[in-house]
C-alpha cells in the first residue's frame, strides 16, 4: 500500500478521518438548520449555528464528475489513479473529493452507482469510493 499525502487533522474534522475505524462515513451536520457541511466547519454557513455535529451517512452515492491521474505528482503513489467527486445519496449539496478503487477503478464515468470503502493509514481512515453492483 502506498502511502496516501496526509491531511490537517485538526479538532472540527478529527472525526471525519477516524469514522472510517467503524466503517462509518460521517459529515458534518447543522442541528439547528439540518444544512450539511463539508468541508467540515465549525458554523453553518447557512444560519451561522454553531450547532454542528458529525451524522452518519449512507456511504453510497453517485460519480459527480471523474478524471484519471496520469502524473506521478507524489512520490511512490502508483499512477493511474482515479480522482473522483461523488455526490453522496441524502447528503444534499455535497460533493466528495475522493478516490475511486478496485477494478473497474479506470473504468468510472460520471453517473456511476459506488460506496464507500475505508484505507486506514498511520491511525487515519481514508474514504475511498468503489463501484457497486
Amino acid at each position: 500500500m502506498t502511502p496516501r499525502p496526509r491531511p490537517l487533522v485538526d479538532p472540527v474534522n478529527q472525526f471525519f478521518w477516524q469514522a472510517g475505524k467503524a466503517g462509518q462515513l460521517q459529515i458534518l451536520r447543522c442541528q439547528a438548520c439540518g444544512t450539511w457541511l463539508h468541508p467540515p466547519r465549525p458554523i453553518c454557513a447557512k444560519c451561522l449555528s454553531e450547532e454542528v455535529a458529525p451524522e452518519t451517512v449512507s456511504g453510497t452515492g453517485t460519480v459527480y464528475s471523474v478524471t484519471v491521474n496520469h502524473q506521478p505528482w507524489v512520490p511512490g503513489l502508483k499512477v493511474p489513479y482515479v480522482i473522483a467527486r461523488v455526490s453522496l445519496d441524502g447528503v444534499d449539496d455535497v460533493l466528495l473529493t475522493t478516490n475511486i478503487v478496485g477494478e473497474r477503478a479506470l473504468e468510472s464515468r460520471i453517473g456511476d452507482a459506488v460506496h464507500v470503502t475505508f484505507e486506514e493509514q498511520d491511525g487515519l481512515w481514508f474514504p475511498l469510493f468503489t463501484h457497486s453492483r
